[in-house]
């Protein structure tokens, strides 16, 4: 086992734990998109995690921390594209649902997607 410091996460088996832990929500995030697109509707389980995945990504990704896995920025950008259709249809014919609601939700989506391709794309060009 290395060390390269005193902290939670500067050692190799923390390194190989976290890489299992993004690996992990990396492919529950592939798997639901993969499947069909009713369940990623958002009031499914598969509507509310993939976003929360990707934020836990984005945050983990923020620390530096070695192991850290992110998904490839394209492949984040076409699960952006299938989430936000399902998701604006979702909302179309619902008046029910305030547009300011669907105006910051939308907008919250967006930058989460958004962010973590960025993030991968500042990796890639490191």
């Amino acid at each position: 086992m290395g060390d390269w410091g005193t902290g939670n996460f500067e050692n190799d088996t923390a390194s190989d734990h976290l890489s299992i832990l993004t690996d992990r929500l990396i492919s529950e995030v592939a798997d639901v998109m993969a499947g069909d697109p009713a369940g990623i509707e958002p009031d499914e389980y598969g509507g509310v995690a993939v976003p929360a995945n990707l934020e836990l990504l984005s945050l983990l990704a923020r620390q530096g921390y070695v192991g850290a896995l992110l998904p490839e920025a394209e492949v984040v950008e076409g699960w952006k594209k299938t989430y936000m259709a399902v998701w604006e249809s979702y909302y179309l014919d619902r008046p029910e649902v305030s547009s300011r609601y669907k105006d910051e939700r939308r907008a919250v989506l967006i930058r989460t997607f958004d962010d973590l391709a960025e993030l991968r794309r500042k990796e890639d060009s490191d």
